[in-house]
């Protein structure tokens, strides 16, 4: 059902992103023609032209980014906090589904967000000779990494896939989490939804700072000196992106059953 789920959300959220995306892409190309023949044709005309399309190459990047980020708060507002509440809470499906389904389709989105902007910022150039040696470069890069470090690199690029999910996945549950307990209450929901987040990112900042001031003593100094002395090259990369990681799994691992909790429990549609 997990699978029906995500297929849902992401038919519902293609249809904003990829139009979102070819406007990017135009966009881009655009900005390429307007450096390549307008900028310095002398025509004002032409000029006032490129620089119209490469500030609409700026507004667009800008704005795939920010409904990327906008639709991951809003589907989730808007499917199980709003009246469709009503509807998907009466599915076969449990509250974990409705919200992995959530988490998952918005790390998807946020991946290929990224993909995108960096696709169109190498379109502005669209030298086919530097794409080929951008791409040529990085392939040589992975393989003299899994060359000298054998499967390390490889290793390291999914643990930082790895690390990459599981930080969408803790910032989509921070806001999750401070939607579910805002509309717990019968009024003033969104208001409220938003002190809530606040709340939560001062308790995490505080939490964090008291954590940092615990490494800053004499004991904890003694203890990763002597880590660091037995953990020396890859071993130490891989043991900082698993810290990395578990920490950020820790995070999001509060603030999701927080956000389950009060889904189950506290939920107010009216």
């Amino acid at each position: 059902m997990l699978r029906k789920l995500m297929k849902h959300e992401f038919r519902a959220t293609a249809r904003v992103m990829g139009p979102l995306y070819l406007v990017l892409i135009i966009t881009a190309l655009g900005t390429n023609l307007s450096v390549r023949g307008m900028a310095d044709s002398g025509n004002l005309f032409l000029n006032l032209l490129g620089a119209m399309v490469a500030v609409a190459f700026t507004v667009a990047i800008l704005g795939v980014c920010l409904m990327s980020f906008a639709l991951m708060i809003q589907r989730f507002h808007h499917n199980l906090l709003r009246d469709e509440g009503y509807l998907m809470f009466t599915l076969p499906v449990s509250v974990h589904q409705q919200v992995w389904s959530k988490i998952i389709v918005s790390a998807v989105w946020f991946f290929l967000t990224g993909a995108a902007v960096m696709l169109s910022l190498m379109m502005i150039s669209l030298d086919v000779g530097v794409i080929q040696g951008f791409f040529r470069g990085l392939r040589a890069f992975f393989q003299a990494i899994t060359a000298y470090y054998a499967l390390n690199g490889t290793a390291i690029l999914l643990e930082l896939l790895v690390l990459f999910f599981v930080g969408c996945a803790a910032l989509c549950l921070q806001f999750y989490a401070a939607m579910a307990v805002g509309n717990s209450f019968a009024n003033h929901k969104t208001a409220l939804s938003v002190v809530f987040f606040f709340v939560f990112q001062f308790a995490t900042q505080f939490i964090s700072s008291l954590l940092l001031s615990g490494l800053d003593t004499p004991g904890m100094a003694q203890f990763l000196a002597n880590l660091d002395f037995q953990l020396r090259g890859m071993a130490a990369i891989h043991a900082g992106i698993a810290l990395m990681t578990l920490l950020t799994a820790i995070d999001g691992a509060v603030f999701y059953v927080i956000t389950v909790y009060f889904l189950k429990n506290r939920l107010n549609l009216e």
